[in-house]
C-alpha cells in the first residue's frame, strides 16, 4: 500500500522565510522547520510581515507544512528561580515565536520541555504549567506550542510521553497545545524499542498522545538505547536504524504527521538524499 509521507528538513532563515520555503521544497521536501529567530537568544524578533505572508503563501500554493523551533535557551521549567526578569523574557518571546509562525502560515512552534537544575522535578513540572499558561492566556491564533520530549542529558524531565500528556491536561488551554515527537531523543531515554514499536504505538494511543501530535523529528541516534545523550544521526546510520524509524513512520497512528529530519547534511550540503530515501518508504507495505 503506498503511503503519503510528508517529509522535510531544518532550513535555514538567512535569506528570510520566503526563501527558507522555496528552499524546502527546492529539496524535494512537503515540509519544513526553521527557526523564528536567533537560536541562541530569547530577544524579541520584529518580524518582516511582507516576507513572513509571503512565505504563507508559497506554502499555501505548494503544498507545503512547516514548524518554528524556539531559540535554545527557551526553558519553561526555570520559571522564576532565574529571576523576574528572565521568566517574563521567556513568556514574551515564546509569544513572539507564535506571532511570528502564525504570519508565516506554521502550524506551531517547537519547545523543549524543559529541566531544573536543582531536580526538583515537582516545582519544574508546575513552571512548566504556569509557564504554558502565562504564554497562551491572550492567544488566539490556530499556530500551537508544541512540547517537545527531552533525551535526559540536562535532567530526568520531559523524557516520556506520560509527562508530555500530563501538563497538557493540567494547562488552562489545552486546546493550544500539542506535541513534537523527537525520535532520537524517546530512543535515547529509553522509551522506545524500535524492535517493538507496536507498544509505543499502543502506549501512545492509550495516552492519547497520537490525537495531538503535529510533528516528528525523524531523528537517528549516535548512541544506544537508553544513553541519555542528545546526539542525532542520519537516516539509517545511527543506533535506531532504518528498520526501526520506517516501522514508525508507515505506522497508521501517524498517518499524514510532518516529519522532519534534524541530522547532518548530505554532500551537497542539504538534506535531499535522506529526504528521498524517506520518501522510497512510501511504497513498503504499512503496519
Amino acid at each position: 500500500m503506498k503511503r503519503d509521507i510528508r517529509i522535510g528538513s531544518h532550513v535555514s532563515t538567512r535569506g528570510g522565510f520566503l526563501a527558507a520555503a522555496r528552499h524546502a521544497a527546492d529539496i524535494g521536501g512537503s515540509c519544513f522547520q526553521y527557526f523564528p529567530k536567533n537560536p541562541r537568544s530569547l530577544h524579541i524578533k520584529q518580524p518582516d510581515i511582507r516576507d513572513a505572508q509571503a512565505c504563507a503563501t508559497f506554502c499555501r500554493e505548494h503544498d507545503l507544512q512547516s514548524i518554528a523551533h524556539t531559540p535554545y535557551p527557551s526553558n519553561m521549567a526555570v520559571g522564576q528561580s532565574r529571576g523576574d526578569e528572565h521568566y517574563r523574557l521567556t513568556v514574551q518571546s515564546l509569544v513572539n515565536d507564535l506571532v511570528i509562525a502564525e504570519a508565516c502560515g506554521s502550524l506551531g512552534i517547537v519547545v523543549h520541555f524543559g529541566h531544573l537544575k536543582s531536580e526538583d522535578v515537582l516545582a519544574g513540572y508546575q513552571n512548566v504549567i504556569r509557564c504554558l499558561n502565562d504564554v497562551l492566556a491572550g492567544w488566539r491564533g490556530s499556530a500551537k506550542l508544541l512540547i517537545e520530549n527531552q533525551a535526559g542529558d540536562h535532567g530526568s524531565m520531559g523524557m516520556t510521553l506520560e509527562e508530555c500528556v500530563k501538563v497538557r491536561q493540567l494547562a488552562e488551554h489545552p486546546e493550544h497545545i500539542g506535541f513534537c515527537l523527537d525520535t532520537c531523543h524517546l530512543y535515547a531515554a529509553g522509551g522506545w524499542n524500535p524492535a517493538r514499536t507496536d507498544e509505543l504505538l499502543a502506549k501512545g494511543q492509550e495516552l492519547g498522545y497520537w490525537d495531538h501530535l503535529v510533528a516528528v523529528h525523524l531523528n537517528d541516534s549516535k548512541y544506544g538505547a537508553g544513553s541519555r545523550k542528545d546526539r542525532h544521526a542520519r537516516i539509517g546510520q545511527g543506533m535506531i536504524g532504518e528498520e526501526g524509524l520506517r516501522s514508525l513512520v508507515l505506522s497508521a497512528e501517524l498517518a499524514g504527521k510532518m516529519f522532519v529530519l534534524e541530522s547532518e547534511k548530505g554532500e551537497d550540503g542539504t538534506h535531499r538524499e535522506d529526504i528521498a530515501e524517506v520518501l522510497s518508504w512510501s511504497d513498503s507495505k504499512g503496519e
